[in-house]
């Protein structure tokens, strides 16, 4: 096994709680069906990817209101409430990525699928952003995860070799990309569960 020097981080599900079910599950007064119905038929995640890859989330909005006009409301408040649908750090994570930052055997990077327009919000409200070598935001690069060119860019700026390098995502179809290019990978359940994947690295925390 190559020696890791570098971790790469994802950032919404890994360090960060992100879930519109806080604005939407009150939308629908807790009706769980009626919200996923939207979320598979209206505001879906392909839809909300579009925009992480760098599509205007206005005329993204626009186009999906002339699509389904009775839900128009609901549809505006997919970005328009964006804000409530950031939840809190996740501390456990956050721990762990200090103690890499801390240390001088790694570069730590972070690789998210995030839009350009709202990811100005989470530099302001996460500390700990500021604490990677360098950050790759899709929505600034015009691409996203799972595509082989967001990947490819995140290795040729910081000067990565794949092999020696940690992918750690909450989407496993990201991690099948990554490793397809011959980029380790833990696919994120928990902070614990991530503690003892990189003992399978021989990292210890």
């Amino acid at each position: 096994m190559s020696k890791i020097d570098t971790i790469i981080f994802d950032l919404g599900g890994v360090l960060i709680d992100w879930n519109p079910e806080y604005v939407f599950l009150d939308v629908f007064h807790g009706n769980r069906e009626k919200m996923q119905w939207f979320f598979d038929n209206i505001c879906t995640n392909d839809w909300n990817e579009n925009q992480d890859a760098g599509y205007p989330m206005a005329k993204a909005t626009e186009e999906r209101v002339a699509l389904f006009p009775e839900y128009e409301k609901e549809i505006r408040m997919f970005y328009g409430r964006w804000v409530e649908m950031l939840g809190d750090a996740i501390t456990g994570t956050v721990n762990i990525l200090k103690h890499f930052v801390e240390s001088s055997d790694y570069k730590v990077v972070a690789l998210t699928n995030w839009s350009a327009e709202t990811f100005p919000i989470a530099l302001e409200r996460f500390e700990f952003l500021h604490w990677f070598e360098g950050i790759i935001v899709s929505g600034e690069e015009k691409t996203r995860k799972p595509f082989d060119e967001i990947y490819n860019l995140t290795l040729e700026r910081f000067n990565i070799k794949a092999k020696n390098s940690i992918f750690i995502d909450d989407n496993l179809r990201n991690i099948e990309a990554a490793n397809n290019l011959g980029i380790n990978g833990i696919r994120f359940e928990s902070p614990e569960q991530l503690i003892l994947e990189l003992k399978t690295f021989n990292i210890h925390l």
